[in-house]
């Protein structure tokens, strides 16, 4: 069933990047999802279904969990789990529960505390019995900063990339971020020199080309287009979507330079109709900057190789000729858990709902959201436009 055009976002609730935060996980979901709602203008019984995500702490039932803390009256419910591709994979989710009639209006929730940790706590306490668990972890492959060095490095053998050209990502993010008062960095410009004498954390990526995680939540409403235009404000429209899965462990990827979501945009242009070169605003997840380039490519932005070229010859900033992460990217606006993949689609929705601010875009009309999970495994691409 194809559910282009039949959904559109009106609601955005979303909390500021922070290295702490008050709270259980669950808190700053139910006050996320309560300001979506609001934000939306919708009325609260109005909502009936609920995507959420794995919750440290709550071993099952998540959805149920929060149905019953926020007295949502669910037909629809459903947890998603595709790490950072999470949020916009409950984008098409939830646009597919409202065509097939499931529910008319879903929340799509996502946060992460950000407290001290203490061994043996949520997830962190967790045995894991997989065979990544078993032969990979006990000699090093520990988080993900290995892997995406990993993928750095071979891309660098594969088809260069000077050093210069991925700090300048991280740069102009940055930038970005600067006029965006939620920003984690927000008035903290740096410059290529600064990526560039960061620490290396893991050759070759430098401290500045990688993210830093917080605390936060973000959360959206999803309802009908007939809804979204009867509450006579601006909406996205989701046009197109598109997932793929290709492994867990980096050790299982098919290929390091080529990724999965070269099929899931090839998917979600064309469910949307359109191409690379009509996309006003590229909302891209950027837990590295080599996350980016890879991106790029595979989405179809540039030719397989051709990313460092894109990127020099490009202004990536929000006022510039190809804006890429008006909000700072998660490099610079925070990664808040689940959350911070989420907030690639919180930006697209508000510049095209015109709210940007400082860091509007300019004639926009379509965005291109990509949600990336693991390392560079599971991959949701979206394209949205302004409701018309």
């Amino acid at each position: 069933m194809s559910f282009r055009e039949h959904a559109a976002i009106v609601g955005v609730g979303e909390l500021a990047p922070a290295k702490s935060t008050e709270g259980s996980t669950l808190d700053l979901m139910v006050q996320v999802g309560l300001d979506a709602i609001e934000d939306a203008g919708v009325e609260f019984g109005a909502v009936d279904g609920l995507l959420v995500h794995p919750v440290g702490g709550v071993s099952m039932l998540v959805p149920s969990t929060l149905v019953e803390l926020m007295g949502i009256p669910a037909r629809f419910a459903e947890t998603v789990d595709l790490g950072g591709a999470t949020g916009a994979g409950m984008v098409w989710r939830a646009a597919q529960a409202i065509a097939a009639g499931m529910c008319e209006t879903c929340l799509c929730i996502t946060a992460s505390s950000k407290r001290a940790r203490r061994r043996g706590s949520g997830i962190e306490g967790m045995r894991d019995h997989s065979a990544y668990a078993e032969f990979e972890v006990p000699f090093g492959a520990i988080g993900a900063n290995f892997g995406y060095a990993q993928i750095a490095m071979r891309y660098q053998h594969e088809y260069g990339v000077a050093p210069e050209t991925l700090a300048k990502i991280a740069v102009q993010q940055r930038d970005n971020a600067c006029l965006n008062p939620d920003a984690i960095f927000y008035g903290q410009p740096i410059g290529v020199d600064d990526v560039l004498d960061s620490p290396m954390v893991v050759d070759p990526l430098h401290l500045l080309e990688i993210v830093m995680p917080t605390g936060g939540g973000a959360a959206l409403l999803v309802t009908t287009a007939e809804r979204a235009r009867s509450l006579g404000k601006p909406a996205a429209v989701l046009l197109g979507a598109g997932e793929n899965v290709t492994h867990k462990s980096i050790t299982y990827a098919p290929d390091l330079c080529h990724s999965a979501v070269a099929d899931s945009a090839r998917a979600a242009f064309q469910m949307a109709g359109v191409t690379p070169d009509q996309i006003d605003l590229a909302s891209l997840y950027d837990c590295y900057t080599i996350t980016v380039l890879l991106t790029l490519e595979d989405a179809g932005f540039c030719a397989k190789g051709a990313g460092g070229r894109f990127v020099e010859e490009h202004d990536l900033r929000a006022g510039g000729d190809f804006p890429l992460n008006s909000h700072g990217g998660q490099l610079s606006f925070g990664q808040s858990g689940i959350a911070g993949g989420m907030s690639h689609v919180t930006e697209a929705v508000r510049q095209l709902q015109g709210r940007a601010g400082e860091r509007q875009v300019s004639d926009l009309e379509l965005a291109f959201v990509n949600g990336n999970g693991g390392i560079m495994s599971e991959q949701v691409s979206l394209v949205l436009g302004a409701q018309s």
